[in-house]
């Protein structure tokens, strides 16, 4: 029990897959103008790292693994990720297209987005975690992501309404604002559990 709190801990706070490991900026910066949006994308994200995290462990274990093809991994792991956006990308298409709008190309592209690709690989290749601890690994990091995705889309907010110069409005205060966020981030890496 000890083992999945520390990953869930790590994977929020110490190594953020944004702020620490700098995965998933795309959509980091295209869709954190607003907290609604934020938070859609957040758990799109979750949805497809969680049950990507899941398959792709299932599929690496007892089918790469057994039969000595291991090298396919990649091919296999998008292929499920691709799968679970198209299928999140229905799901909030038929039940709040508003969002599926106000989202736009950034819901299809969680399919290139290296932070879940990212996770998938250090949950089967890197860490060798088990079912449990890679699905909770997985859930884990889509909650560290929407938690960047929120702090982001906050600050946005409010930066938005600030005074600032006109070379620094957009996307340079947005780069500043991130820069500083991923050093507050980087306190939490001298922490051990």
């Amino acid at each position: 029990m000890e083992n999945l709190i520390s990953i869930v801990i790590g994977a929020i706070f110490i190594n953020n897959i944004v702020l620490t490991k700098f995965l998933g900026l795309c959509p980091f910066f295209g869709v954190s103008t607003k907290i609604s949006n934020a938070l859609s994308m957040g758990g799109a994200v979750t949805f497809v790292m969680t049950f990507s995290s899941i398959i792709t462990w299932l599929v690496y274990d007892q089918l790469l693994i057994p039969f000595n093809i291991e090298y396919l991994r990649l091919v296999a792991f998008i292929l499920v990720i691709a799968t679970f956006v198209q299928l999140s990308e229905t799901i909030i298409k038929n039940t709040a297209p508003k969002i599926h709008q106000s989202l736009g190309v950034y819901l299809p592209l969680i399919t290139t987005n290296c932070a879940i690709l990212g996770i998938v690989l250090i949950n089967n290749i890197q860490q060798s975690y088990t079912l449990l601890s890679s699905t909770i690994s997985g859930a884990a990091t889509g909650a560290g992501f929407t938690l960047a995705l929120l702090l982001m889309a906050g600050i946005r907010e409010r930066l938005a309404l600030a005074n600032s110069p006109e070379s620094l409005r957009g996307l340079p205060l947005a780069f500043i604002a991130a820069a500083l966020l991923a050093l507050a981030f980087q306190a939490f890496s001298g922490m051990s559990i």
